[in-house]
């Protein structure tokens, strides 16, 4: 009997801890999250969600939630509502910046999702099925993770290294936030059709990089090779003699890209990019900016325990 009675209020407390967690960081988050109308006359547009960055009124959304354009307002919990100018968009990241006219807003705090780990405690907020101000929490499922994507004139992309959680997540939570507990900004989420999952495109020194870009330039000039992939590890011996734990293995080759045309296959390995060592997709991609476009390219390979070097010309995404 001792032990059950002191068992019940343990995982009270443990229930409590956690309901005050998540409703702190909602209080928080909410009033900086949008619900985001894309389109002409209000039709044939896009609906979704942006988050407050700066004080003067920039927002992140999702780059696939403004793709067709047109006319787009902003409304918050507050009432309040504000025409809105899409800056730019850049669609291998699914990350985009638009700007409330005339705002004066109080920005969400900025995180780090390098600083993640899996089972760390996560919140979503955004506006599903036209339902503004929700809220939904889970943990970090899964990291690192590499997603295919395509767009209705059938190019391709890849959204790298993005956060999976079991946080519910549905049309119209595009370009929402994901927050830790501390109520700071590490995700903004992504809505992909079929998959059943939830993901986000991480904030951290990459992201924030593209979002300065397109702040800017409205644009993000991103060199491509056409390959998506994750974390692998290396066999001890292999980890030895190349002093490397793990690299990125190729996953998909795009058919007609740079890589396609340096001879990378499905099931390489690749370790090196030049004399950088590369373990996740997120190296890869930080490796991929505007002045590696044009010029070659040597990537060290492991294809069946050998170590080879193939050299690939990055083009500029398009």
């Amino acid at each position: 009997m001792t032990d059950r009675a002191t068992a019940t209020p343990t995982e009270r407390q443990a229930l409590d801890a956690y309901s005050t967690t998540v409703t702190s960081v909602a209080e928080r988050v909410l009033p900086a999250v949008a619900s985001l109308r894309v389109g002409r006359s209000g039709r044939g547009g896009g609906a979704g969600s942006a988050v407050v960055i700066t004080s003067d009124g920039f927002l992140v959304t999702s780059a696939h939630v403004v793709a067709q354009g047109g006319k787009a307002s902003a409304a918050f919990l507050d009432g309040s509502e504000y025409d809105v100018e899409v800056v730019g968009a850049d669609p291998l990241s699914d990350l985009a910046i638009a700007r409330a006219l005339g705002a004066t807003l109080e920005p969400v705090h900025i995180g780090n999702a390098d600083q993640l780990r899996v089972g760390q405690l996560v919140v979503a907020v955004g506006n599903p099925l036209g339902f503004s101000g929700s809220v939904t929490s889970g943990v970090v499922s899964g990291l690192g993770r590499s997603l295919a994507t395509a767009d209705g004139n059938g190019h391709r992309r890849f959204i790298e290294d993005v956060i999976q959680t079991d946080a519910a997540l549905n049309p119209g939570n595009s370009g929402g936030a994901l927050a830790d507990w501390q109520a700071r900004l590490i995700g903004v989420n992504t809505a992909v059709a079929g998959m059943g999952l939830g993901l986000a495109v991480p904030m951290n020194a990459t992201t924030e990089a593209i979002l300065s870009a397109l702040m800017r330039n409205g644009r993000v000039r991103r060199a491509y090779l056409g390959i998506a992939g994750g974390t692998r590890a290396l066999s001890p011996a292999m980890a030895q003699k190349l002093g490397r734990k793990a690299g990125v293995e190729v996953q998909e080759v795009v058919s007609g890209s740079p890589a396609a045309g340096g001879g990378l296959q499905s099931g390489d390995i690749i370790v090196s990019v030049g004399e950088t060592a590369v373990a996740k997709a997120g190296d890869l991609q930080r490796l991929m900016v505007e002045a590696r476009i044009g010029s070659k390219l040597a990537l060290s390979i492991l294809r069946a325990d050998r170590l080879i070097t193939l050299d690939v010309v990055p083009v500029e995404l398009a």
